[in-house]
């Protein structure tokens, strides 16, 4: 089930633990993909917290949202790129995305499945998906005042396994959030000092937080996998039409 919307902003925007989990994981974020030059930036779930460095230089950056978490606007005093969509038909483009991040989106959902099948539809050609999910073996996924606490947490066997299950090849893994999910004092001032040793002995401290980079298998194994979704376009409904055209046409992007 997801999170609501609103409930996500307090956590990441307006909470001291909240903050700091954003810069830990958007920093690592970084250390994959320093720069977007160019290229269009998509994050799915409640993603948005991580992409907020691309916004210069990217092509494009839009923020998706599923309809049962809601949507809100971002960036906050900026254009907004963000927009609702379903989980198994997102307004994009086959084939349109270099940099794709899943964040509070594939654990909470009742359809995994379609989500990743969408995922590998509108990745592109040397693009890369960016995998972030609560950590089985962590205490974040006990910690229920996180969002990182609900859905369905993974070991890194299982994400490896679901990913491979729907033709994505997994590159390279890491954990991340090894302080203790908590606003005490000693915790938070500690901090840096936690992150940097769980990673030196990963063997002995579970991180919260596990982040899975994956590229598309092209060829996929699985016959009409990343085929583009065709829809109605909503305006059809204002005369007729010829022929079925792709969900929002080619220019819905210019009101992002």
């Amino acid at each position: 089930m997801h999170l609501d919307v609103q409930v996500l902003r307090d956590f990441y925007y307006r909470n001291a633990l909240g903050r700091a989990a954003q810069k830990i994981i958007r920093n690592q974020v970084l250390e994959f993909w320093p720069e977007a030059k160019g290229q269009t930036v998509a994050g799915y779930g409640f993603a948005v917290p991580l992409l907020r460095p691309y916004l210069k230089d990217a092509r494009r950056v839009i923020g998706l949202m599923p309809g049962p978490q809601g949507v809100m606007p971002w960036p906050a005093g900026m254009p907004n790129v963000s927009v609702l969509c379903e989980e198994a038909r997102w307004p994009l483009e086959t084939g349109r995305v270099d940099r794709l991040v899943l964040m509070h989106g594939l654990e909470t959902s009742e359809t995994p499945t379609d989500v990743l099948d969408e995922a590998y539809r509108v990745l592109g050609p040397g693009g890369e998906a960016l995998f972030v999910v609560p950590n089985r073996t962590g205490v974040w996924a006990r910690a229920e005042r996180t969002p990182f606490g609900y859905g369905r947490p993974y070991t890194l066997g299982q994400l490896e396994a679901q990913l491979k299950a729907h033709d994505f090849v997994p590159e390279a893994h890491l954990s991340v959030l090894y302080q203790p999910p908590s606003t005490r004092r000693f915790w938070m001032k500690t901090g840096a000092f936690w992150e940097k040793t769980g990673r030196a002995i990963p063997a002995v401290m579970a991180g919260g937080v596990m982040m899975v980079i994956a590229s598309k298998r092209n060829p996929p194994r699985r016959k009409g996998l990343g085929q583009a979704a065709r829809v109605l376009n909503p305006l059809d409904v204002l005369g007729p039409s010829k022929e079925p055209k792709t969900a929002y046409g080619t220019d819905w992007r210019s009101g992002l």
